[in-house]
């Protein structure tokens, strides 16, 4: 149960896009047409369901002060968290590099199509966002890692490929000169947003169950406080 919520409100809640607004260059450039922004949301979940779980590791046992006990003692007071931008980056730039090298190789006209933005992906701010995210939240395991890690990848392609498809459709709409090109594009995008946060109901059932539950508690606790305290008073005045 905890790995599907971590995976939907991922995709859903915490989208990348419309709920952070991260990557949005790429998000704007290259979704003109469906089949590039396919390519670039498909390497967008390679290149995080990699980097977000080698990141994890990378916080576990190096960054993170105390990770390196497991050198020695005398490494157990050492904090390197200072580090984490470097070698997230680094990570995600070692990601990206092999992509471009795959991409190149077997579909040359995507690699020509997704031109300078398949490079930038090591310094897209949603594929850092991912891994920062990760430790900020302080993901427990590596598999929650790996799934949030996805779950982020595929709320990025999930977002780009609808205002991708939007925008397909919408050059034979009738749309004013003023608004024509990033104009409704920006209008779409925020609309997208505003429906994606209606996901936010989907996991706060359970959070107001516990609620109630807790102030049923406290009431019933400040009851027998009240009880105890009369009979103690009625004892007293006996």
């Amino acid at each position: 149960m905890e790995y599907l919520e971590l995976f939907f409100k991922s995709i859903f809640i915490d989208n990348m896009v419309f709920a952070t607004f991260l990557g949005m260059c790429s998000y704007l450039a290259v979704s003109k047409k469906v089949t590039t922004a396919v390519g670039l949301g498909a390497a967008v979940i390679f290149v995080l369901a990699i980097t977000v779980p080698l990141n994890w590791l990378l916080d576990q046992y190096l960054l993170q002060p105390g990770a390196l006990a497991w050198l020695g003692e005398e490494y157990a007071e050492y904090d390197l968290s200072f580090l984490s931008f470097i070698m997230f980056i680094a990570t995600i730039a070692t990601m990206v590099q092999l992509v471009e090298i795959v991409v190149e190789k077997f579909a040359p006209s995507l690699y020509n199509s997704l031109g300078i933005f398949l490079p930038l992906i090591a310094v897209n701010c949603a594929i850092l966002g991912g891994s920062l995210f990760m430790q900020s939240r302080e993901i427990p395991t590596l598999s929650l890692a790996t799934v949030y890690g996805i779950g982020s990848g595929i709320g990025f392609f999930l977002a780009i490929l609808s205002i991708a498809a939007i925008r397909e459709k919408i050059r034979y709409s009738n749309v004013p000169p003023a608004l024509r090109g990033l104009g409704i594009t920006f209008i779409i995008t925020g609309l997208m947003a505003i429906g994606f946060m209606s996901f936010g109901g989907m996991l706060t059932g359970g959070d107001e169950e516990e609620v109630t539950e807790d102030k049923t508690a406290i009431i019933e606790r400040s009851q027998n406080k009240e009880e105890v305290l009369a009979d103690n008073t009625t004892k007293e005045n006996e």
